[in-house]
């Protein structure tokens, strides 16, 4: 039992990673490929994040530490779904067939917004069809993690991350290229 104004090792932590919460879902939608698995992940991310809270080592960065934890969350979860018999049977959903995320950002012009969707579909298409580690490089870049950073998070070598980068970046402008002209 802990004393009165004696607070939690993982409390400040869990407070600061707060702030991240957008950030990890954006990944976890793009990993997971729908809602419901995205909002678990980031749940079962910070669950493990706190548990952990006293192998963090304050002042660095928090940020690359919690997107390690949910890729590995990931990973792991990914690994046991596999060897899995019961994935794929016949009560499976098709998350592609469930609701359409909210779309409050859509709500200007109708001409406007009609070409927002297809824009942005069109992109999270294109998103979708990178391997787990090109859509993974492509997601830390644009929450702004630097390149050390991302290799912090995927557990690799900076020069794999520039050149996954490259490969996921190409393969995106390829995909989108009617976009360019």
């Amino acid at each position: 039992m802990r004393t009165r104004g004696a607070e939690d090792p993982g409390a400040g932590l869990g407070r600061e990673a707060l702030a991240y919460v957008d950030t990890l879902h954006n990944l976890a939608r793009y990993l997971t490929g729908n809602e419901t698995d995205a909002e678990d992940l980031v749940q079962e991310t910070y669950a493990r994040a706190l548990k952990a809270a006293d192998q963090f080592t304050p002042g660095t960065n928090l940020k690359a530490w919690l997107f390690r934890i949910l890729r590995n969350t990931f990973l792991s979860s990914y690994r046991r779904q596999r060897a899995s018999p019961l994935v794929g049977g016949l009560d499976t959903v098709d998350p592609a067939h469930q609701g359409v995320a909210d779309e409050a950002w859509l709500r200007d012009d109708v001409e406007l917004d009609r070409l927002r969707k297809l824009v942005a579909e069109e992109i999270e298409a294109a998103l979708l069809t990178l391997s787990e580690e090109g859509r993974t490089v492509i997601l830390l870049d644009l929450e702004g993690l630097t390149e050390t950073e991302a290799a912090q998070v995927l557990g690799c070598a900076v020069g794999t991350v520039k050149s996954r980068l490259a490969r996921a970046r190409s393969a995106l402008r390829q995909r989108l290229k009617d976009y360019a002209r």
